[in-house]
């Protein structure tokens, strides 16, 4: 049986697919695995933030596409990069155990958070980061930055920057751990909705491989978590861009959610933190939705609010 992953050309993508070629092939040896490489329109996009491109799937669609065509049988994504709401015919499958899920700095050895200097300039293109940080520091200078890890190591390192602001898992996955100088804690910055997590993405109906994927790549915790914060985001959606986050921690059936959502310029917050009880995914799903809906209601329908009126 052979297996066809569509993947993206970055180092990151290809690492984290040939992570789950390996996974499959080491417990089926009799399944062979092939990577099929797709270019993405993020890919393609390289200096116009992510949030004025205002497209959902910017790193999904065309894979997606490629799977339903049948010309890949699945594919491995930054579960952070996936949408809400996934296209007809198409199911998440499995959930990697989730890698550090927090935010890490880099600043070619030479600062914190707190030590960067009044007015340095930051670079990262998530409204996420730039609500949060303004809100920690605003006196900083936040830039945008875009492109692959390695990318935006090599813009830091030439000195476009004083510091940049990564995904600590991806700068983990190739290696690199070195060039952080500061993980930042989650009570400090609340991660993005599955950070840290791969989402192994296939079509419906497709059982066998399902069933190979799960048992090869599956974590329940992930599940729960990445189900938990999902959740929260598709009730939290308005039809906009805007500065939010979840963060779900599972210890056994118990389960602490923290969330926010705020304006982009941080000085609008609103932060929900709770630990929840659950016995199932189904129940996991109601704790991310009770969780966005108290966000909402508490200012976050506001904030949403005018946020549209804003882009439109």
């Amino acid at each position: 049986m052979k297996i066809r992953i569509g993947t993206r050309k970055s180092k990151l993508a290809l690492w984290q697919s040939e992570w789950v070629k390996s996974q499959i092939e080491k417990k089926f040896p009799d399944v062979k695995v092939e990577l099929v490489k797709i270019t993405t329109k993020g890919d393609k996009i390289l200096e116009v933030p992510l949030a004025k491109i205002g497209d959902k799937g910017l790193f999904t669609k065309e894979i997606e596409e490629a799977m339903l065509r049948g010309e890949v049988d699945i594919a491995v994504h930054s579960l952070k990069d996936v949408p809400s709401v996934l296209p007809e015919g198409l199911k998440l499958m499995a959930f990697s155990d989730r890698e550090d899920p927090r935010d890490a700095l880099l600043s070619c050895g030479k600062f914190t958070l707190e030590t960067l200097p009044k007015g340095a300039t930051v670079g990262t293109s998530s409204l996420r980061r730039k609500a949060q940080l303004k809100m920690i520091r605003p006196d900083l200078k936040i830039e945008d930055l875009r492109g692959n890890v390695d990318t935006r190591i090599r813009k830091l390192k030439e000195g476009m920057y004083d510091a940049i602001i990564l995904a600590a898992a991806g700068v983990k996955r190739l290696g690199w751990e070195e060039e952080i100088d500061e993980i930042i804690s989650p009570e400090k910055m609340i991660p993005s909705v599955s950070q840290g997590i791969l989402g192994i993405e296939g079509r419906k109906g497709d059982e066998e491989i399902e069933k190979i994927v799960r048992e090869a790549i599956n974590s329940y915790e992930s599940e729960v978590a990445a189900t938990v914060e999902r959740a929260f985001l598709k009730t939290v959606e308005g039809g906009c861009q805007v500065p939010l986050g979840c963060y779900a921690v599972v210890n056994e059936n118990r389960v602490l959610v923290r969330a926010f959502i705020s304006d982009l310029n941080g000085k609008f917050y609103h932060k929900e933190e709770g630990v929840f009880k659950f016995e199932s995914l189904k129940e996991a799903e109601k704790i991310g939705i009770s969780v966005a809906e108290r966000l909402l209601s508490a200012g976050g329908r506001k904030i949403l609010e005018e946020l549209l009126k804003c882009q439109n």
